[in-house]
């Protein structure tokens, strides 16, 4: 692969990462003001209009029916509950903390392949998956001072998601990636409306309009800018630019809130991490060096 090409492909995916923590920020500014549901309604239906134009003006609106499929129920059912603990536990934590448990979800879809796909796991992979979910422990510390119950939302929401991605895996080639994202987002979006209809309309401010207008942009900057880097570098040197996130919620952490990660949080952080690299390596190893076993 082109060295240039490379270099724009971890541009892009570190444009990516801005754009997924940028979007949390926005949200998470509107917490104070606004219930969850609401939240997750008014930016579900910026989003999904922005969908909706891509999928008409790509042709892709026809093969919304196919949407209707096992496979893309399951993953629905896991991106609908995992955005409701995830933001649950974003308003509740430093951004910099539920980033970094957000960070052990590779690891997570590892051993979820291991155990219900019966794909090929080593004790390597194993220890590291281990080891990363030392570090995990390292950010939550239950029973320890510093403990935030709304790390378990986290963590809980780190599960749904690989629920989703692990059913993903099973989506037909013949389903357009777009459709499953515009079927994704009304569906979430559907949560955030009725959890409204029980809590009750709260009137928006035109600050609040704005996060949320922002924070819709931001993650379909995130959507777009993470197929770019993935498509046009070698993946072996772009993928590791995924965890520049956790930089990014760092920075945005001091310069919003102040909040500055305690010595274990960085400790367990920089655990996740490095074991989510290795495991990415081994596997792109293991699938070079082809059927064999991972020992």
């Amino acid at each position: 692969m082109d060295f240039r090409e490379n270099g724009r492909a971890i541009g892009a995916m570190m444009l990516a990462m801005a754009g997924f923590i940028l979007n949390d920020t926005m949200v998470k500014l509107t917490s104070d003001s606004l219930p969850l549901g609401q939240i997750i309604f008014v930016r579900g239906l910026i989003s999904g209009a922005l969908l909706a134009i891509a999928c008409a003006a790509t042709g892709v609106l026809r093969a919304v029916p196919r949407v209707i499929h096992p496979s893309v129920c399951l993953r629905t059912i896991g991106e609908v509950t995992a955005t409701l603990l995830y933001l649950t536990a974003l308003f509740q934590l430093p951004l910099a903390n539920a980033t970094a448990i957000l960070q052990s979800l590779p690891l997570v879809v590892t051993a979820g392949a291991a155990l219900f796909f019966r794909d090929a796991v080593g004790w390597r992979r194993w220890t590291a998956i281990l080891v990363g979910f030392a570090g995990v422990v390292l950010i939550v510390r239950p029973g320890l001072a510093g403990f935030n119950s709304f790390s378990l939302f986290a963590l809980a929401g780190v599960l749904f998601m690989a629920l989703r991605d692990l059913a993903t895996r099973r989506i037909p080639t013949a389903i357009p990636t777009l459709a499953v994202a515009l079927a994704t987002t009304a569906a979430v979006t559907l949560m955030g409306g009725t959890m409204t209809l029980v809590k009750g309309w709260v009137p928006m401010t035109a600050g609040s309009w704005l996060y949320l207008t922002v924070a819709a942009g931001f993650i379909m900057v995130g959507y777009v800018f993470i197929i770019a880097a993935m498509r046009a570098g070698d993946i072996s040197v772009v993928a590791p630019f995924r965890y520049s996130i956790v930089l990014w919620a760092i920075v945005l952490g001091f310069l919003v809130w102040g909040d500055i990660p305690d010595a274990m949080t960085i400790a367990g952080t920089l655990v996740v991490v490095l074991t989510g690299i290795y495991t990415f390596f081994r596997e792109r190893r293991l699938r070079h060096a082809g059927p064999v076993r991972d020992s």
